[in-house]
């Protein structure tokens, strides 16, 4: 039995606070923090006061909803807590998306790895799970995310949000989208200095309708630039995954990358790494494994740096013609390739709850002027 929140939320939508005509997530009951763990489901209903008469019963309705449309074996009674409006969770008070609950920063220390195809194939397997996704493509001198989902010619207009004037993503398999690639001309190089490049990210950022997200994930540019600082410095990230290849001469590079957020001064930690090209697969031979690039190089590097190995995605044809159609394989998960990236999105998931639940969040990178 597998459970994802969108499971969870679809059965609590046959719950109704009692009097209105409203089910308890349209009425946004339902916290954003729905806790997966094997059959394990926890998280709290939303109330106005303390005194509500009707918060038994509605949390007893809630677990029997769980049980009955999602699965009778589902770990939920004694797991449901009720919060209350007059005792809010504490917020950052700078957090510039407050409505979004995981910042996911995707790095490369070298170019070619497949850093875009591992994030694009990520927000999808995460979407797939039903998890609310954005991605913000900020490689700004080299955007790929427009094609590899399919929307190049996408044009994302102004929305006017609690009167302000903020452009509105991109939408495609579940996730939404934002990148430089949709502003200019696709056959044309960006040609800007870094404090340009800096101030079009920070408008992809703060002035974009990004709505209510579990996950935000930003395909960082290969090594490190003014494009990292400058997340860094405008977004508290919640957490890195490193992307590599299993070569010597990428492992090198992404050495440097985990060494640069897990820096003093950046201090972003590191869910993982993800070994990319592990192995060929010929699709004729789908049991043989070919190690052209090295075996076990990011294995390797993981244990030595006491990091995560979050998954090893193999090479097969058909991976590069999906990507170049504007179609992940993570919506296959039943071939070889999307099955890799699914277990890949649980093991990110995974990581991240263990951060959450162990480390403190994380704060923007406060640099000076002299630094």
């Amino acid at each position: 039995m597998k459970l994802y929140p969108k499971l969870i939320l679809d059965a609590l939508t046959k719950v109704r606070y009692p009097g209105t005509d409203k089910n308890i997530v349209e009425a946004g009951m339902v916290d954003d923090n729905i806790r997966i763990e094997g059959r394990k489901v926890s998280f709290a209903l939303l109330f106005a006061k303390p005194n509500d008469p009707f918060v038994d019963s509605v949390v007893r309705a809630a677990e029997a909803a769980v049980l009955k449309y999602v699965s009778p074996e589902v770990d939920i009674r004694g797991n449901i807590r009720p919060a209350f409006a007059s005792s809010p969770l504490p917020k950052e008070p700078d957090a510039l998306l407050p409505q979004v609950k995981n910042i996911l920063v995707v790095a490369s220390g070298k170019g070619g790895v497949g850093k875009s195809a591992v994030t694009a194939n990520l927000a999808v397997a995460l979407a797939g799970m039903g998890y609310r996704v954005g991605l913000l493509d900020a490689d700004i001198f080299g955007p790929s995310q427009p094609k590899m989902f399919h929307v190049e010619d996408v044009r994302p207009e102004a929305e006017t949000v609690d009167g302000r004037e903020l452009i509105r993503p991109a939408t495609n398999y579940g996730v939404k989208l934002l990148s430089i690639g949709f502003f200019v001309n696709r056959t044309d190089a960006v040609v800007w200095r870094g404090a340009m490049a800096s101030n079009a990210l920070k408008q992809l950022i703060g002035d974009a309708d990004w709505g209510t997200l579990d996950y935000f994930l930003v395909d960082l540019p290969p090594g490190t630039s003014d494009i990292h600082l400058t997340v860094v410095q405008t977004l508290a990230v919640t957490g890195a995954v490193i992307v590599s290849t299993p070569q010597e001469v990428a492992l090198a590079d992404a050495r440097k990358a985990i060494s640069m957020f897990a820096s003093e001064k950046i201090s972003v930690p590191v869910l993982g790494l993800v070994e990319n090209m592990s192995w060929f697969t010929p699709a004729e031979l789908p049991d043989n494994r070919y190690y052209i690039f090295g075996k076990d190089g990011c294995k390797r590097l993981a244990a030595e740096l006491n990091v995560p190995l979050l998954g090893q995605i193999p090479i097969v044809q058909s991976i590069c013609e999906s990507g170049d159609r504007g179609e992940p394989a993570a919506l296959h998960p039943e071939t070889v390739t999307g099955a890799a990236f699914h277990a890949l999105a649980k093991q990110v998931v995974e990581q991240t709850a263990f951060r959450n639940a162990h480390l403190a969040p994380t704060r923007r990178v406060k640099v000076n002027a002299d630094d």
